[in-house]
């Protein structure tokens, strides 16, 4: 029961986290990605810009297109095996990565990240 609870509990908190990050940046997080506190601290602070980010065991390909389909999409890199980026018309940014580097501990993560972010990579 208190396992249940338990997770119960952290689908509330990540459905709230992805709500008030959707509201906050004005744009969608990625079906079924996880947020990840300690990445977006470390970009909130290292890199001094609004950041939430977020994780998906989906590839960046699959991520990209979903992205590119917002309507409020002004401009998009193009993806290559690595990286994309989509700017949306209200200052957001998403860069997605895959692989990417855990800057805090070092760690090559194989799964796509997803940074959401607001007053930077201009």
């Amino acid at each position: 029961m208190r396992i249940l609870l338990a997770s119960l509990s952290m689908a509330g908190i990540l459905a709230a986290q992805t709500g008030l990050c959707e509201e906050r940046f004005g744009v969608p997080v990625y079906p079924g990605a996880t947020y990840d506190a300690a990445i977006s601290d470390f970009e909130v602070k290292n890199l001094h810009v609004e950041a939430a980010c977020f994780r998906t065991k989906d590839p960046l390909a699959k991520v990209a297109d979903f992205y590119k389909g917002q309507k409020q999409v002004k401009s998009v890199s193009l993806p290559d095996q690595q990286n994309a980026m989509v700017r949306f018309n209200n200052g957001a940014d998403v860069t997605l990565q895959s692989p990417s580097m855990n800057m805090s501990t070092g760690t090559m993560m194989q799964d796509t990240l997803i940074s959401i972010v607001k007053g930077g990579f201009h």
